[in-house]
């Protein structure tokens, strides 16, 4: 159980206090008696803040929050000092399984605990905690806390989504215009078929406050007259499926059996229409879908929803649509803004546009905060001042804004909230460590989470970081973060905050003293624990609020402009765990209060201008993440850094080739950047890292030794993910890597790089065998020596492939065929010598990048017995998802002239994409399909 925002500590406090019992510790049995009862009377407090959690803070009595904030505190205490102690007796590494070793290792222990200092001050601090415990609980009692959090009620007295069913149409802005109108042809369709078609789902999800409720009302109350019976039920959180069946129904006596039957019967020979809004539950949806069988008369449903996966399951047939629901176009964020300030929505003054443009842009299109802002620049009747416009603008994302209609809106934001488990709340309530609009590495954030306790062990073979990874995978589910992909991989490697979100999280952070944000002023109530540094320049001199703030119980702290004057302090904080100091210009700054820093367990130098690092790294016995990437001045890691036997995550830049000898005790790392392979016994030492997941590996020279020692420490690696190979020229082919690895089922990535040293005489064993096998691989980059129509065909059956780079030296004619690549979404084909390349219609249809080295296609006429014509077909007009294509002819001199009429061909063709033609009719805001088509001389002809 990860700890909570309401939890405080907790989940990481109560594993601790269980290790403090081992017989290893050497503990007086009273102590252990002490460490006993803590333990006991923790867990029945973790188990009250869980229910604390759970309500809205507004509803919760003030005696209650107070007593959830001392445990809170209590709990953090009481980790630091358990901490310490362990820190002081763990060196930092596992006992070996070697007799011997265990026996040095219990006598050093014992040797400890025969020291009276250290036996006094645990025995001392537990019975000063098991005192403080005592007073917080006999306050429990008096408060009467669990009967007050039991009394309060589930249920929201008023919905606050009434407004939208109420609203008047000629009010809506990028309602009645194209999006209603899609939502009405994804439940038309299958209208000019038999009667008896099955009925159609369409599910809407987003996030809150996008208009879901506004949309999908509009389009009911435009086409509920087409149907025999309609019906609009609002669901909302924690919904009773009963209720729901009743309200569609309008009974009130029936159990859900009865329910189910009754609306089946009632509903079979009719053609109805019914609204299922805001569904939060799976469950729910399973029951309450039982109700409308499959063999209506074209009858139709709208569910909407938060949650991605919710309208998945809304959505199991293939007949049913999710529609995922998008903010506002910039022209229709100005209307709606401009016509609930001024009176008429084109007329704004000119000494406003500027700041309203800056404020539309915090708002990013989503209705309700747009209508929220609008509200409060508009209030008494009268529009506001230019200089309020900008204290405003200032105060967004800031949670800092203190007026009833931001209230409102944080509070309907707030269902999101308080809906996630309490792991997850805590996941996103560290996110107000960041600046607004900030690009958030989604790999930085997990590491950040392990190293504060986050995330616990749960699955035996699952590891922190696949956990980590799927809460942020929830997160982006719930529609609580937005995911950035990369361009490049076209796979989500950051995420962003929506402002109006990150108001709701910093407006709880602030209340729960969960982080303290410093950007010119500061919002800690209490003690600091989690700092965010995020203005630190003042009037041309360094200034930081920690002067005046007490550096004992600061756990994190994470730099966003540069913080000089943090350096010097550094030694203070004896209990950090987490020290982002990136970008941070260190250069030749003494970091000597640094490796004091022994709870350290996240320490991220990344582009901070360091030339060198420092042999005692080795102290920080703890760490669990090292970023030093970016700092191109550092040539090699220092020999230390192999005593971190609890790293998981070592990150540095390609120049810094050259590990020091002994990787092999890192047997914890789960992430390399790069490692540069010159010597045997690097190879044979990488076979120790059994929980590597990804790395990067350059090869100076292959040697058959060298490569059998690979491909042997490689099958030690049962949890590998992503691998990246490269080799200079001097190596050669590597088919023992083909023919003799058997990679886990969770490889995800294969890349190399395009030589000749690093090809394949032809497609690996483990694809050839069984591509099915590898349900994972999402990722291919290989040169093969040739490619054939089976290699391909092969290829295109890997179930989960996204990106396919497939470069050969030699390739016949390829038909792409049409059952082929169901997910790629960037396909590229090179070849030295290509043969003509043909896409199927039906291939690849989620193809996004296509890149052809191709042999001129065949013209249609011709192909058909004519004449011939310049009409040359290539299939890339078939791809329905393509935005970018690049086809490069590869010709003789002799046929250059017709490589010219099948480029012209192609490009004509392209115009009429449809791609391209909504990219023109939606102002650039809509794909746009891109081309580079041209003849090239190739010597092979």
């Amino acid at each position: 159980m990860a700890m909570s925002m309401a939890t405080g500590a907790m989940g990481s406090l109560l594993p601790k206090l269980v290790e403090l019992l081992k017989d290893e510790y050497k503990l007086k049995e009273s102590v252990k008696e002490g460490v006993r009862s803590l333990e006991k009377e923790m867990k029945s407090m973790q188990a009250a803040l869980r229910k604390v959690g759970e309500v809205p803070r507004d509803q919760l009595d003030d005696q209650v929050k107070i007593w959830a904030g001392e445990v809170r505190e209590l709990s953090f205490n009481m980790e630091d000092v358990v901490d310490k102690f362990l820190v002081r007796v763990d060196d930092g590494s596992k006992p070996a399984a070697n007799p011997k070793k265990l026996k040095r290792f219990a006598k050093k222990m014992a040797g400890l605990f025969t020291k009276g200092k250290t036996h006094h001050e645990i025995s001392d601090s537990i019975k000063a905690i098991n005192k403080q415990v005592q007073e917080v609980a006999e306050r429990r009692a008096r408060y009467n806390v669990d009967n007050i959090v039991a009394s309060v009620p589930t249920a929201t007295p008023i919905d606050p989504r009434l407004g939208a069913l109420y609203t008047e149409v000629k009010d809506l802005v990028g309602i009645t215009g194209t999006r209603d109108q899609e939502i009405m042809k994804l439940l038309s369709e299958g209208d000019d078929m038999s009667k008896k078609k099955l009925k159609i789902i369409v599910s809407v999800v987003g996030f809150g406050g996008l208009g879901k409720t506004t949309l999908v009302k509009t389009v009911y109350d435009k086409i509920k007259g087409e149907f025999g019976c309609w019906a609009f039920v609002s669901v909302g959180r924690k919904a009773d499926p009963k209720k729901v069946l009743m309200d569609i129904l309008q009974l009130t006596v029936l159990d859900e059996r009865q329910l189910i039957n009754k609306l089946q019967n009632g509903l079979e020979n009719k053609r109805y229409l019914i609204v299922i809004d805001d569904i939060w539950e799976e469950n729910l949806w399973k029951i309450v879908n039982l109700a409308f069988s499959n063999s209506n008369n074209g009858s139709r449903l709208i569910t909407t929803t938060r949650i991605a996966s919710v309208a998945k399951l809304c959505c199991s047939s293939t007949n049913d649509s999710v529609y995922q629901m998008e903010p506002l176009s910039d022209d229709d964020s100005k209307r709606l803004f401009y016509s609930r300030i001024f009176s008429h929505e084109s007329v704004c003054p000119h000494e406003f546009k500027e700041v309203s443009r800056d404020i539309l842009k915090k708002c990013g299109g989503v209705p309700l905060a747009i209508i929220t802002i609008a509200s409060i620049l508009a209030s008494d009747q009268k529009v506001n001042s230019h200089d309020e416009w900008h204290v405003l603008l200032k105060s967004i994302g800031r949670g800092l804004t203190a007026d009833p209609s931001v209230e409102e809106m944080l509070r309907i934001l707030s269902f999101s909230y308080y809906d996630l488990p309490c792991h997850l709340k805590t996941c996103l309530l560290y996110l107000s460590m960041f600046p607004e609009d900030s690009k958030i590495m989604k790999d930085q954030l997990i590491w950040m989470w392990i190293a504060e306790s986050f995330v616990q062990s749960g699955k035996a073979n699952t590891g922190l970081f696949e956990i980590g990874e799927n809460y942020f995978n929830e997160l982006v589910n719930r529609s609580l973060i937005q995911p950035v992909y990369n361009d490049h991989e076209c796979c989500v490697d950051a995420c962003r905050v929506h402002d109006s979100v990150l108001d709701l999280i910093r407006s709880l952070s602030r209340e729960e003293n969960f982080v303290s944000v410093f950007n010119g002023s500061m919002s800690s109530q209490g003690n600091v624990r989690r700092l965010s540094l995020q203005k630190i320049i003042k009037e041309g001199y360094h200034t930081t609020p920690l002067e005046s703030m007490s550096m004992l119980q600061v756990r994190s702290i994470a730099t966003f402009e540069p913080a000089i004057s943090l350096l010097s302090r550094l030694s203070s904080f004896v209990v950090l765990r987490v020290l982002n100091l990136s970008t941070c210009a260190l250069g030749d700054h003494n970091l000597r209060g640094l490796w004091s820093l022994v709870h350290l367990r996240y320490l991220d130098l990344s582009h901070t201008g360091l030339c060198e690092l420092s042999e005692e790294v080795g102290k920080l016995r703890f760490l669990e993440v090292l970023d030093v990437s970016g700092n191109h001045g550092i040539e090699k890691l220092p020999s230390s850094v192999t005593k971190l036997r609890r790293l998981m995550c070592l990150l540095y830049e390609q120049s810094c080739n050259r590990l020091p000898g002994g990787i092999g005790n890192m047997t914890a790392m789960e992430e390399l950047s790069y490692i540069h392979v010159d010597s045997l016994r690097i190879v044979k030492e990488m076979g120790n890292m059994k929980r590597l997941r990804k790395f990067e590996i350059e090869f100076e020279h292959m040697s058959l030794e060298l490569q059998e020692a690979f491909v042997k420490s490689l099958g030690e690696m049962s949890n590998v993910q992503s691998i990246t190979i490269s080799m200079d020229g001097r190596c050669k082919i590597m088919d023992l890597l083909g023919e003799k690895w058997v990679p886990p089922q969770g490889l995800q990535a294969l890349k190399s790089n395009w030589n000749k040293a690093c090809r394949f005489s032809r497609l690996p064993a483990w694809i050839r065998e069984n591509p099915l096998q590898m349900s994972q691989l999402s990722w291919l980059q290989i040169d093969l020596k040739e490619v054939q129509q089976g290699d391909l065909g092969l290829l295109g059956r890997l179930p989960a492939l996204h990106h396919l780079d497939l470069e050969s030296l030699r390739q016949g004619p390829l038909l792409v065929e049409a059952d082929g690549f169901r997910c790629v979404t960037q396909f590229a084909l090179w070849s030295d010598s290509p043969g003509q390349v043909v896409i199927q219609p039906g291939a690849l249809p989620k193809a996004e990048q296509v890149t052809l080295y191709t042999g001129l296609p065949v013209a249609k006429e011709e192909a058909a017995g004519g004449n011939g014509g310049e009409l040359f077909d290539t299939g890339i007009v078939n791809l329905p998802s393509l935005q970018w294509v690049d086809v490069v002819f590869c010709t003789s001199l002799l046929q250059r002239q017709e490589a010219k009429k099948a480029s012209s061909a192609l490009k004509t063709t392209l115009r009429a994409h449809p791609n391209r033609g909504r990219a023109e009719q939606s102002s650039g805001d809509g794909c746009k399909l891109a081309s580079r088509l041209w003849p090239r001389l190739c010597p092979h002809g």
